[in-house]
């Protein structure tokens, strides 16, 4: 039987391209590199698309890394894919960027129609402060944070989820069939959620 969204009492949401648009704030952050090399031929769709190819793999080899490190280094990557010299400073820039990104438009609004009816609930592949940032933005207080930082892995590992399962029965006494967890990517989060068996949008 098809469920409705009143069955539910739990909204876990991804944050990043799901809450807050990260497509715009890497772009934006790319910026200052482009410009500082002259080129005109980097779109935003292929950068975008490099960065997540170096992101993935970044996340997969050193999962202890807190997201700020993984986008310094992943500048770096970048700048070396593009050939296009940069520094440390800027390295560093680009790291803590994070909290320059914007929040979609409708997100605040929504969230506070949400957060009447729902327990609202952030599964992130950034740290803690990288989300605290980004949690301004945002309009309400969420009833529970977990960040890879606190897993100690970053999504798409089922660790993630596992955490968000664990943590949400012992804290909040929430069974997996309450939650509907909400996010943008395939490949981060509808794949691992499947996996862990529960419902998404």
């Amino acid at each position: 039987m098809t469920k409705r969204l009143s069955d539910y009492t739990t909204l876990t949401f991804d944050c990043y391209g799901t809450l807050i648009d990260w497509e715009s704030g890497i772009w934006d952050a790319l910026q200052p590199l482009i410009a500082a090399s002259g080129r005109d031929d980097i779109t935003r769709a292929e950068a975008l698309v490099s960065f997540a190819r170096f992101e993935s793999a970044r996340q997969a080899q050193t999962p202890e890394m807190l997201y700020p490190e993984i986008l310094t280094h992943l500048h770096g990557d970048l700048a070396r894919h593009y050939d296009i010299a940069t520094t440390s400073d800027m390295n560093a820039a680009f790291g803590a960027s994070i909290d320059q990104w914007p929040a979609f438009p409708d997100t605040a609004d929504a969230l506070r129609r949400l957060k009447q009816r729902y327990r609202l609930v952030i599964l992130s592949n950034v740290n803690r402060a990288g989300f605290a940032a980004s949690n301004r933005k945002l309009g309400v207080a969420f009833d529970a944070i977990y960040t890879a930082e606190d897993v100690g892995s970053y999504k798409p590992n089922r660790r993630n989820f596992d955490y968000l399962l664990e943590h949400l029965a012992a804290e909040h006494r929430v069974a997996p069939g309450e939650i509907l967890h909400t996010a943008q990517s395939l490949f981060h989060d509808h794949v691992p959620a499947t996996r862990a068996g529960l419902a998404k949008a």
